[in-house]
């Protein structure tokens, strides 16, 4: 994402139907490299905690992605960047041979930011004869898919770190504007369905992940999904009562994640502050809470009387209302993301906050993973995850729909996490 990219066409507010799958290519690459752009050395060798990793990092496995799936094997005579490569940039994929431990990613002073972007530049020169080729559309069209997957991640993770050093710093000098003055102060309403059978999962020619289909057949009882996201000042009206301190809300687990983490409130939370991209700002009580665990979205719907969606209820209910996967605050371009309080919060089910479901993520009846390495993208972390419905305020526009599913073990909370209550009806 640096100089040589940043005339290249970025993301705009919707993603037009004509954009080709050479321009979506591009858009994704140069996002990465304007992302980059703010960081010093330092700043993108950092890796704060097991969970997350270097923004260098971020920047170097999705070109390892793309040189290793598209042009080692589809482009003749193609020969690797640089042989260490391989070792240092595959994340999990065991068809791929030996790694990195994703734990020792921060020890990589070299290579240099600068020689990664070498590398993507390189990259992006040779995939040009590919991009064109409808033999490898869906091949790209995943890869495409994953850079913007870690896009996201490179915004979470680099604001941990940013998080973890005590004078607070800022990635971005801007302070991002919130909305409160223009936003609806009333109490948010439901939106009622009325059950059925629903056709759940992906369907038609676009693109998807594996873990999305097949579609099928769920037997929904009627429901209520709530018209916004709770809030900052929902939140703290949850631990002004005692939220945090009541045994009877919480799952067992989760209990003892509170007590043995000493966990008090969000993550980035402190008195009426939060860390932001932006470094520390005054927290926006209409704005929508985020950075939140399973445990505790899980543990406020029991203080709210409510409780979470299943990840069905939310897909039937966006469905339903026909809310647009394009809307909502989400990622444009390189600038802080930040959940916003504004007048259409009640209108889209999407942005701001990735939401948390109560289902747990597991393989839809006849799912079968995609055949080759790429066959690992999804499947074989289909245990002890929950699932999450959305899109996020750090999410690239158009990568999320109807039938995404994201997922996250049950104590994360680094990610723009947040929830929707449902109740039965």
């Amino acid at each position: 994402m640096l100089q040589a990219e940043h005339n290249l066409k970025t993301h705009s507010d919707r993603i037009p139907a004509e954009e080709t799958l050479a321009e979506r290519f591009a858009a994704t690459r140069a996002l990465t490299l304007d992302l980059l752009a703010p960081l010093s050395e330092a700043d993108a060798t950092l890796q704060s905690m097991d969970d997350a990793s270097p923004a260098k990092w971020h920047g170097a496995h999705t070109t390892w992605f793309w040189e290793t799936f598209l042009l080692r094997d589809h482009l003749p005579q193609y020969q690797c960047f640089d042989a260490d490569y391989a070792y240092l940039f595959n994340s999990y994929y065991e068809a791929e041979g030996e790694r990195l431990l994703r734990s020792r990613r921060g020890m990589l002073s070299r290579p240099t930011l600068a020689q990664i972007i070498e590398w993507r530049a390189h990259v992006d020169a040779a995939m040009q004869p590919l991009l064109d080729d409808p033999r490898h559309a869906d091949l790209i069209a995943l890869g495409i898919a994953h850079e913007q997957q870690h896009i996201e991640l490179l915004l979470t993770d680099i604001k941990h770190a940013f998080f973890a050093n005590p004078t607070g710093p800022a990635v971005w000098d801007t302070v991002t504007k919130t909305a409160s003055s223009h936003a609806n102060n009333e109490q948010q309403g439901w939106t009622h369905h009325p059950g059925g059978i629903a056709m759940i999962g992906h369907q038609g020619d676009g693109f998807a992940f594996d873990n999305e289909g097949p579609a099928h057949r769920v037997l929904l009882e009627p429901f209520a999904l709530g018209d916004g996201l709770v809030t900052n000042a929902d939140w703290a009206a949850f631990i002004a009562d005692g939220g945090y301190r009541n045994a009877a809300l919480w799952l067992s687990d989760g209990w003892a994640w509170v007590n043995a983490q000493s966990i008090t409130a969000p993550l980035y939370w402190r008195e009426d502050q939060h860390f932001t991209h932006s470094g520390w700002q005054l927290r926006d009580p209409l704005a929508p809470v985020a950075h939140i665990s399973y445990f505790e979205a899980d543990a406020f719907a029991s203080w709210a009387g409510a409780r979470l969606p299943t990840e069905f209820e939310w897909e039937a209910a966006a469905l339903a209302q026909g809310a647009s996967s394009d809307g909502g605050n989400q990622l444009d371009g390189a600038a802080p993301p930040l959940p916003q309080a504004s007048p259409q919060a009640t209108t889209n089910l999407f942005g701001d906050c990735w939401q948390f479901t109560r289902s747990a993520y597991l393989p839809y009846p006849r799912f079968q993973p995609a055949t080759g390495a790429v066959g690992e993208y999804n499947g074989k972390f289909m245990a002890g995850q929950w699932v999450l419905k959305g899109a996020s305020c750090a999410t690239v526009r158009g990568h999320s729909r109807a039938s995404y599913r994201n997922f996250f073990y049950p104590h994360q909370r680094w990610q723009f996490t947040g929830l929707r209550l449902a109740k039965d009806v």
